[in-house]
């Protein structure tokens, strides 16, 4: 593990691992804890029990409640917030550099000794349901749901990481219990923190707040099956097709993610790419195209999302299929390298400026890959990046089975792979 200067690494005997960035300027520091468990992780009846216990550690602990912790943050002008992902659930704060107490303090708090009140549960039950509810009533987010579900068919990286209204509602205050019980403990999680600080004060303060749990593991993940191509579509009166194309693609840890970072960039990933450039400004089909792509322990996917109206969803398609062609039978320019790269090292030394950048940038690494890529590495593999490179990682990508999911108000016959 090469490690930058000013990143210093600490492992706890609980487990517990500790990694810290001293950014002298900064006059913030942000804090994150990265719990390795994430929606892939739950039982199927289980279903959206990470992001349920996500909104619950914040509404109180046994010393503090809901408004407590709110009115803490809030008066010292900082932030706390937290997400779920298929693979970890993180929280963080960011304040003022002067009140780490306080960020050690509340986060050590909430994710050792979440009161976890009957009352409380019921109560952010009904905002899940209306969470799932609202994903429902956007096209643009569900098709995205449809996709996961067709790339990753039977599999929980396919499930929504909300769950669904059935799962949500059944759902057992004792089950949520059980579950941070089972999960929430030093050697499943990271605790990363960025800004001006110094790194054995962190760890101390760290090893204070957490000492109320003990132990813990790694959960046990199963690698999806190969993909079969499938069209999926779900009928619904809205203005516009929304049409997602999905492959998989490359584990977090392959090789070759610098070069399908280059290769996802050109095809959809900022306005020079080659899909925003055809479909949107070349031939006006849709406002919204772009590409992405994500990484886990043993899969990956590569998607492209566009809107466009129900009678022209047949041209965009074919335009995105010449598109993709282009780049299997061709590759890159070296031109379209040099953009695609300087872009992503550029967006990524910009980012690391903020502390709350810089915390991400080294919670996720290790949450993740067990690693972290100094940042010159990192730097030097993108620019060590070859055409070869990219259509390489095109034709295993591309050159794979596809899926496609729509939400578009018509039938399923007017689309097809």
């Amino acid at each position: 593990m090469s490690l930058d200067p000013g990143v210093e690494l600490t492992e706890l005997p609980s487990g517990l691992c500790i990694v810290t960035e001293t950014m002298p300027a900064a006059r913030s520091v942000t804090l994150g804890a990265w719990v390795r468990v994430g929606g892939r992780d739950e039982p199927d009846r289980l279903s959206g029990a990470s992001h349920f216990l996500e909104h619950l550690l914040f509404k109180g602990t046994a010393d503090r409640s809901a408004r407590d912790i709110a009115e803490a943050v809030d008066a010292v002008g900082g932030e706390m917030n937290a997400f779920t992902s298929r693979e970890h659930t993180a929280y963080y704060a960011r304040l003022p550099h002067d009140r780490l107490d306080l960020g050690t303090a509340l986060l050590g708090d909430v994710l050792t000794a979440p009161a976890l009140r009957p009352d409380e549960v019921e109560a952010e039950r009904q905002v899940i349901v209306e969470e799932i509810l609202m994903n429902l009533d956007a096209p643009d987010d569900r098709v995205h749901t449809l996709l996961a579900e067709a790339l990753f068919p039977g599999h929980p990286l396919g499930r929504e990481v909300l769950g669904d209204r059935d799962t949500v509602e059944a759902i057992t205050r004792d089950e949520i219990a059980g579950f941070f019980e089972d999960w929430y403990r030093p050697r499943t999680m990271v605790v990363a923190v960025a800004g001006r600080l110094e790194h054995a004060e962190v760890v101390e303060r760290i090893s204070a707040a957490f000492a109320g749990r003990a132990g813990g593991s790694r959960p046990a993940r199963e690698a999806p099956a190969p993909l079969e191509p499938a069209v999926v579509v779900e009928e619904d009166d809205t203005e516009q097709a929304h049409l997602c194309l999905g492959w998989r693609a490359l584990h977090a840890g392959d090789e070759d993610r610098w070069a399908f970072a280059v290769a996802n960039q050109v095809l959809g990933g900022g306005m020079a790419s080659r899909l925003f450039q055809e479909v949107r400004e070349a031939r006006g089909l849709a406002y919204s195209v772009y590409s992405h792509a994500s990484s886990y322990v043993d899969a990956g996917y590569l998607s492209v999302y566009l809107g466009t109206a129900p009678a022209r969803a047949r041209e965009a398609l074919a335009v995105v299929d010449g598109v993709v062609e282009g780049l299997l039978a061709d590759g890159i320019t070296d031109r379209e390298l040099e953009v695609a790269s300087g872009y992503l090292a550029g967006s990524m030394l910009l980012g690391l400026e903020d502390t709350g950048g810089a915390m991400a940038r080294l919670g996720r690494s290790l949450a993740q890959r067990d690693d972290i890529t100094s940042v010159d590495e990192h730097l030097a593999r993108l620019r060590a990046v070859t055409p070869e490179d990219v259509h390489r990682v095109l034709q295993r990508v591309l050159g794979g089975p596809r899926v496609l999911a729509a939400v578009a108000p018509m039938a399923e016959t007017a689309l097809v792979l």
